[in-house]
């Protein structure tokens, strides 16, 4: 036994390290007999000491239980509690989803009158519309499904066609109604409101919506009509827009509204809200803090927060450079006061809505028609034309995720981030910008360059640090490469201008396009219809050389085109394979030549230091074969 230097007072020894029932009842037994062997010593499991030395293991190991799972449940790895897991999970940036929406393409169809002029064309006065949200039903088991976009038939574009029809002609054998097709995203959802009444405003408003399978918030709209925007956080003051592109919005733009249908635009947002989900059947929207007198700030540094109006030097310096105060608001967005608001959401998905194919033919939403004094016959009749059908089942619906799709699919997210640092951030950024902006098919990106001050022979052209070059691509209506438009160009910057790092300056630049032709020779097996065989050969080559598949600065290695054709059953061997370059505007195809036989080396095919791509263009007369005997 040690005593203590000061009053002579004994220093008990006690141990940290147990923790469950057994050791620390023994640890109890052996600190009474070490400490008080003259006070107790009757340690029989019946005596009243060892029921009070018991009870004090159990109170040890219960909180020693507690601590740690409470300790456990604040790691991502670790955590079992869905509630715990959920806010974990927010914290990385990832949104957990309590039910899985199916997914199709839906054919929506419509007729429409031809002119009665003597061109026969469509008459686009009776095009209807249909905006996102709109509701289409199933025959197999009354599933609900929703746009994910507006449906106008006014437009076809590249990211958006229209097929066009001659759907009934007259007894002179001309056009009277044409049939219009459209391709749409559709999810399983139903929409349903609910309305919360809000008095005096309050800071960071919470509202709880209490439902089943919520799939997510539409709209939140107040008596007044004001919207309110959902956010990722609620410093976030800015979304991004979209606007019709039409001559009225911009006469110059409006030149390429085949291929950017809508131009995109920053837009602010004083009134906003985030939603998390804190369990499977709670979602909890909350809003700002500010008042409607009350302006929101700009996210920007407020000098008057950092080193302006400083009276007292620098621990008030100290006080003030703190990172909440250094992106301080002021509001965070205006809450809502002395309203009602509607709250418009989707609920739906689970495994039941992966529906079979051709039964979503049920159009919910009436399509409107924008222009006015039209014949009402004809309108009506227009109307009534609505059909819809999806050539394929409806997949990915699935039930809420489980803990451990949670967990890593968190960690996953988090990886990602919502940031443009690396090459693979900014290709992947530009791919995903929404296809209503512009479709965006291909993109490459490379270091700029800029003229050597040092001026030296062997090395006039050295990178520039400060500037990227995007090299980019896209679709024609025909799913040949195209380069961007004007207008895809301005929504592309405008979009990456959100993510990219403040030294990086972006240069959009045209990819160049490589048009080739391949012809082959190949001997066919005994026993083997050469004509069969010959086909095949084709179709696989045409596989091959899927635009969808090659990417911008990728070479071709010609072994693994004699291996597809090798593979095909009945080819005895790969004779010779000639690849040529197609050029020349006039005949359809790109205008850059390239001397393929200089850019081969060991049998690979190499593409330009200028990024370029290669593409078959007409793969139906472009890849030939031939029969040796």
């Amino acid at each position: 036994m040690a005593y203590s230097t000061t009053n002579n007072t004994p220093q008990k020894d006690i141990k940290y390290l147990n923790k469950d029932f057994n050791t620390l009842r023994d640890q109890l037994i052996e600190y009474t007999q070490t400490y008080y062997p003259q006070t107790f010593n009757d340690f029989s499991e019946g005596s009243p000491g060892m029921m009070f030395l018991e009870m004090a293991a159990y109170v040890g190991d219960v909180l020693s239980y507690y601590t740690d799972t409470q300790l456990q449940e604040t790691f991502l790895l670790l955590s079992q509690e869905k509630k715990n897991l959920f806010n974990l999970a927010y914290s990385l940036g990832y949104r957990p989803k309590v039910t899985k929406a199916s997914s199709t393409l839906l054919e929506v169809f419509q007729l429409l009158p031809a002119k009665t002029d003597n061109n026969y064309t469509p008459d686009y006065d009776y095009a209807l519309t249909m905006g996102e949200g709109s509701s289409f039903s199933s025959t197999q088991g009354g599933i609900s499904f929703v746009t994910e976009q507006l449906i106008d038939f006014n437009i076809s574009s590249s990211s958006d066609p229209t097929d066009i029809s001659v759907y009934q002609i007259d007894g002179d054998g001309n056009p009277q109604y044409y049939l219009l097709k459209k391709n749409i995203k559709v999810i399983s959802a139903v929409r349903k409101t609910t309305t919360f009444s809000v008095g005096t405003a309050e800071k960071f408003l919470k509202l709880n919506l209490n439902d089943n399978n919520i799939i997510g918030i539409e709209k939140v709209e107040d008596i007044n009509g004001n919207i309110y925007t959902e956010v990722d956080y609620l410093a976030q003051d800015t979304i991004f827009s979209d606007q019709i592109n039409s001559k009225a919005n911009d006469s110059i733009l409006y030149n390429d509204k085949q291929s950017s249908p809508y131009l995109m635009e920053i837009k602010r947002v004083p009134r906003r809200f985030t939603s998390r989900f804190t369990s499977n059947t709670n979602l909890e929207l909350q809003f700002g803090a500010g008042t409607l007198s009350n302006n929101d700030e700009t996210i920007i540094p407020n000098p008057t927060n950092i080193g302006l109006g400083i009276s007292d030097g620098r621990n008030e310096l100290d006080r003030a450079y703190d990172p909440s105060n250094f992106l301080f608001t002021g509001t965070y967005g205006k809450a809502p006061s002395n309203t009602t608001l509607t709250v418009t959401y989707l609920i739906g998905g689970g495994f039941s809505s992966n529906v079979a194919s051709n039964t979503i033919n049920k159009p919910e939403t009436i399509f409107t028609v924008t222009k006015p004094n039209l014949n009402t016959n004809t309108r009506s009749f227009i109307i009534a034309s609505i059909a819809s059908n999806n050539p394929q089942a409806a997949t990915g619906g699935g039930d809420a995720e489980s803990i451990e799709e949670i967990r890593f699919n968190s960690m996953a997210n988090f990886a990602a981030q919502k940031r443009t640092v690396t090459k693979d951030d900014y290709i992947l950024r530009t791919l995903s910008m929404p296809s209503r902006f512009g479709n965006i098919a291909k993109a490459f990106i490379t270091q700029d360059d800029q003229i050597n001050p040092l001026n030296t022979e062997d090395n006039l052209r050295i990178p520039n640090p400060l500037a990227l070059n995007l090299y980019t691509l896209g679709y024609d209506i025909n799913k040949n490469l195209s380069t961007l438009s004007n207008t895809t160009k301005i929504n592309l910057s405008t979009y990456l201008e959100q993510y990219r790092m403040l030294t990086d300056a972006i240069n959009i630049k045209d990819a160049f396009v490589v048009n080739i032709s391949i012809n082959f020779k190949i001997r066919v097996s005994p026993g083997f219809n050469n004509q069969e065989v010959l086909l095949n050969c084709i179709q696989e080559v045409q596989k091959f050389f899927n635009i969808d598949k090659w990417q911008i600065g990728q070479p071709i290695i010609k072994s693994e085109i004699v291996n597809t054709i090798i593979g095909i059953i009945g080819v005895q061997s790969v004779q010779d394979i000639i690849y040529n370059n197609e050029s020349g505007e006039s005949l359809g195809y790109s205008k850059y030549k390239y001397d393929i036989q200089s850019a081969t080396i060991d049998d690979v095919i190499f593409p330009s230091l200028d990024p370029c791509i290669f593409e078959i263009k007409y793969p139906n007369t472009d890849i030939k074969g031939q029969i040796i005997t």
